[in-house]
């Protein structure tokens, strides 16, 4: 195993901060802060990217027929006694 060692006093204010909050370890603390940042390079898929892996996974159809209203709603909760 690897050791990090940060002689820096406003990292350890900031990871021992970061640690009181959030109820960890400073070690944990700096792994969740550099996990963060990591996962902000990675590429996210856009809105359009979604919708059509929805519509490539979903099992139901768009019926541009159907009219969502409280009419609609409404029917979803009726009981079939």
């Amino acid at each position: 195993m690897g050791a990090l060692y940060v002689k820096d006093d406003e990292a350890f204010r900031l990871a021992k901060e970061l640690a009181d909050k959030r109820g960890l370890t400073k070690t944990a603390a700096v792994k969740l802060a550099l996990l963060n940042e990591l996962a902000k390079d990675t590429p996210k898929p856009s809105v359009h990217e979604i919708v059509a892996e929805l519509r490539r996974t979903s099992k139901f159809t768009y019926d541009p027929n159907i009219i969502i209203d409280k009419a609609f709603w409404d029917s979803l909760y009726e009981d079939d006694d």
